[in-house]
């Protein structure tokens, strides 16, 4: 595993491990490499300060990245996000569409859901003057 510094064309910086020195040119020549920020795939590698480690084989940094750490600002802040949204709503999963109908029409008590919808219900809620807001997370285990 190798991990470089990299840059998109709007001067974000962020690192990312690769397998190898090659897989990450394969990867990038097929745009495949992407900023986290904005999403951009035209990403160059950074300058990199040399990793020398304490031990032999060991580096100075951490010798694996913390996948479940927020990786930028725009992470930490859709992090936040969604433990807010979570926190104050309830989740009434596959039932959405339902829920959302009968709350829109007083079946049942006003309140925040959020859960899944098919794209045929979402925009029939839509259609019907019902708001809904696609979340920019899946509320799917393991996500």
């Amino acid at each position: 595993m190798i991990r470089f510094s990299l840059r998109c064309d709007k001067s974000h910086r962020f690192e990312s491990w690769f397998g190898s020195g090659a897989d990450y040119d394969r990867l990038s020549a097929a745009g495949l490499v992407s900023c986290p920020v904005c999403g951009g795939d035209k990403v160059e590698k950074d300058l990199m300060v040399p990793n020398i480690g304490a031990r032999s084989g060991e580096s100075a940094r951490d010798a694996a990245p913390d996948l479940s750490a927020p990786a930028s600002p725009a992470e930490q802040a859709l992090a936040e996000l969604r433990a807010r949204v979570e926190a104050r709503s309830e989740n009434v999963g596959r039932n959405f569409a339902t829920e959302a109908r009968r709350i829109h029409e007083g079946d049942a008590p006003a309140r925040p859901i959020i859960g899944e919808a098919r794209p045929a219900e979402a925009r029939g809620l839509i259609e019907d003057g019902i708001p809904v807001v696609p979340l920019p997370w899946s509320s799917r285990k393991g996500d």
